[in-house]
C-alpha cells in the first residue's frame, strides 16, 4: 500500500512539472501552449518598446507576484522569445527577433478589444509605454508621404508617432523630441487615435506643441 500510495505522489509531481499542452497539430494551439498563460503577453506588451530591467517590470505589471514573475521569464527564456542581456544598467530582458514577431497578433487583439475601453479606465491601472502598442493598432491602415513624426506625451511620458508609406509605428526616443507634440489624457489619446473624437476636440483637451498641420496629417478626421 506504501508503495502504490508513493507512486501515485511521484506520478502526480511528474504532472505538475511538465509543460501544460493542448495536445492539438494546430498552429494556433501550439502557440497558446507557449503565450498562453496569464500575463506572458503583457510581459511582451512591456518589451516592445525596449528592453527592460526586472525591478521595472514588476514595477510596470501591478498586480504580479515576484516568483509569477520569475516563472514566466524563465519560460519565456527557455521557449525563445525573451533574453537576458548585459547591459551599462545592468541585467536586462528583451524580446528575441521571435518574440518581438508576436507584435502584429498583439496589435489585431489590442483593435479586437477597444470597444471593452468605452466604459473608461476606473481603477485599472495604466502605463503611458502602452500605447507605444496601442497606436500603431489604432492607426492601422493610415499612410502618409513624405513621412511625419509626432510626439504624444501622457503623464510626462513622451513617444515619438512616426508614419510613412509603410504606415505607423511608436517608439520611444528620448535624445530627441519632435518639433510637434500632443499632451493630453490618455483617453483622449486613445480616443483620437481610434476616431471617436477629431483633432480639434482632442486639442480642446490637451495642449499643444509646435504645428498642428503635423497632427491633421496623422489624425485625419473622418477615418
Amino acid at each position: 500500500m506504501k508503495w502504490i500510495e508513493s507512486s501515485m505522489v511521484e506520478k502526480v509531481n511528474q504532472q505538475s512539472k511538465a509543460p501544460r499542452t493542448y495536445g492539438q497539430f494546430c498552429a494556433l494551439a501550439r502557440s497558446l501552449d507557449v503565450v498562453g498563460d496569464r500575463w506572458v503577453l503583457l510581459i511582451v506588451r512591456e518589451l516592445l518598446p525596449g528592453p527592460m530591467r526586472y525591478s521595472d517590470l514588476k514595477s510596470s505589471l501591478a498586480g504580479i507576484a515576484t516568483n509569477l514573475l520569475a516563472s514566466r521569464l524563465r519560460d519565456m527564456e527557455a521557449n525563445g522569445i525573451v533574453e537576458r542581456r548585459l547591459e551599462e544598467s545592468g541585467v536586462v530582458y528583451g524580446l528575441t527577433d521571435w518574440g518581438a514577431a508576436l507584435r502584429e497578433p498583439m496589435e489585431a487583439l489590442g483593435r479586437w478589444g477597444t470597444p471593452l475601453l468605452a466604459t473608461g479606465r476606473g481603477d485599472d491601472s495604466f502605463q503611458p509605454r502602452w500605447l507605444t502598442l496601442a497606436l500603431p493598432a489604432l492607426l492601422q491602415g493610415v499612410a502618409v508621404a513624405p513621412a511625419v513624426e509626432v510626439g504624444i506625451e501622457v503623464d510626462g511620458f513622451l513617444m515619438v508617432l512616426r508614419v510613412d508609406e509603410e504606415g505607423p509605428q511608436a517608439f520611444v526616443r528620448p535624445d530627441q523630441r519632435p518639433r510637434t507634440v500632443l499632451a493630453a489624457a490618455p483617453d483622449v489619446v486613445v480616443a483620437l487615435a481610434a476616431g471617436g473624437i477629431t483633432v480639434d476636440q482632442a486639442l480642446a483637451a490637451g495642449t499643444l506643441e509646435g504645428d498642428g498641420r503635423a497632427l491633421r496629417r496623422v489624425f485625419a478626421d473622418g477615418r
